[in-house]
């Protein structure tokens, strides 16, 4: 259980100074060891987002939005990930949902309606 820790404490410090292809090493395996805690699986996803891994990101905020459906911040980073890859028309449903989810949030409402324009 500590190397668990160590290795998401150490993704973390990475991701938070913004070096996301080192954050992914450690956050990957953290997420090998237990694919069950989405806050690990969260970190992952942003590491793999950051470092332009954008179908990979897909998959792990995939997996926290099938499990917790009502989590605001995967659906939206689901559906960014989606955007990234150009599937502009499957991103809309996560953001919507995160930008129905959370009305307030300004960011979750302008990607929605980007996805929304470009995907027509």
């Amino acid at each position: 259980m500590a190397e668990l820790y160590d290795l998401y404490a150490n993704g973390k410090e990475l991701l938070q100074r913004g070096d996301f292809h080192a954050a992914a090493v450690p956050l990957g395996r953290a997420a090998e060891m237990a694919p069950d805690k989405d806050s690990i699986r969260e970190a992952y996803g942003r590491a793999l987002f950051g470092a332009h891994r954008y179908r990979e990101a897909a998959e792990e905020f995939g997996a926290i939005v099938e499990h917790v459906p009502t989590d605001h911040y995967a659906q939206f980073c689901l559906g960014r990930a989606l955007q990234q890859m150009g599937r502009h028309a499957e991103a809309r449903g996560p953001l919507t949902l995160a930008s129905n989810l959370r009305p307030d949030n300004r960011d979750y409402r302008h990607y929605c309606e980007q996805a929304r324009r470009r995907a027509a």
